[in-house]
């Protein structure tokens, strides 16, 4: 097994940077092993720190209404693991379920030390990261809203976040957008507004509850 600091070195990420930079990540690192088949995190969970596989192989998937699994990709050596949603938060937030195909090694690194003395210095490079960051969230929109979400769940989701474009666009437009029928989005607009959670006003959609909308994809 490679010392910590030669396993830093080794991922392409930190193979640039100086030994005292290497020195200075060390000290806010460490190193854990996993068997085959255990689990590194759940949807949902969150961390405080930023992890890359520096051995092994790791499943990640989500797991839609009907509790069928949705294979997403494979993380192998010398990649990063960790989703960022957002450098402003010390919490990484886990967006998909990931399982360890492979006995591995991985690399942990505390977050909030390394954004301050790696990546607070240059407010480009924070802008450009946070503008990557943005276009990632898109993607995870995307597949949660066509591989995981029924239609209740695709119908509010957007109302969550989109709600304006939603009352803006007619029914059919938003049910094309949301690849369901116009009569399903009609019938779940009928179901969460006898539950209270919205209403309807000359048309647009005015949100009552917005816990228990955000409640219908979350799961919670």
């Amino acid at each position: 097994m490679l010392s910590l600091k030669n396993i830093i070195r080794s991922l392409n990420l930190f193979s640039h940077l100086t030994k005292n930079e290497i020195d200075k990540l060390s000290t806010m690192s460490y190193t854990t092993q996993y068997e085959a088949d255990s689990v590194l995190f759940y949807e949902s969970e969150s961390t405080d720190r930023l992890l890359f596989l520096v051995e092994g192989l790791i499943k990640v998937y989500k797991i839609d209404k009907y509790d069928n699994e949705i294979f997403l990709y494979y993380v192998y050596p010398n990649s990063m693991i960790s989703e960022l949603s957002n450098l402003n938060d010390s919490k990484i937030n886990c967006y998909s379920n990931s399982e360890f195909l492979k006995d591995s090694v991985l690399l942990s690194i505390d977050f909030k030390q390394f954004k301050n003395e790696f990546l607070m210095h240059n407010e480009l490079i924070l802008n450009f990261i946070n503008e990557l960051i943005q276009k990632n969230q898109q993607l995870q929109c995307i597949i949660n809203r066509e591989l995981v979400f029924d239609a209740t769940s695709k119908v509010a989701f957007m109302l969550i976040n989109d709600l304006e474009i939603f009352n803006q666009l007619k029914r059919h437009e938003v049910a094309l957008l949301l690849h369901i029928q116009p009569e399903t989005l009609s019938r779940v607009l009928k179901k969460i507004t006898r539950n209270g959670i919205i209403t309807l006003e000359k048309g647009n959609v005015i949100i009552m509850n917005e816990d228990e909308l955000k409640a219908i994809y979350l799961g919670t």
